[in-house]
């Protein structure tokens, strides 16, 4: 038997049929840190996003500090009572 060798030279990548990717990001990976997460005060355990709450209008600011909610169904209560969500 005997071995078979051949020279490329220059080729391009492309002409492969796979290609070559970027490996993704550490956001992409791990999710949204810590500072871009909040406890929804309501449902206490239910994390939200809170640019995600922001956009869809989950949020309120009471007292100087913004809160953030995992869902519209929140929001009346802490209206109701926005202290005693405030102080939990």
């Amino acid at each position: 038997m005997t071995d078979h060798h051949h020279a490329h030279g220059s080729h391009d990548h492309g002409s492969h049929g796979h290609q070559h990717t970027q490996p993704a990001d550490e956001k992409t990976l791990l999710g949204p840190s810590n500072a871009e997460l909040a406890e929804c005060p309501v449902m206490k355990g239910s994390i939200v996003v809170k640019t995600e709450a922001e956009a869809a209008g989950l949020y309120r600011d009471y007292e100087g500090t913004r809160y953030w909610f995992c869902c519209a169904g929140c929001l009346p209560d802490f209206d109701a009572d926005p202290a005693r969500y405030a102080a939990a």
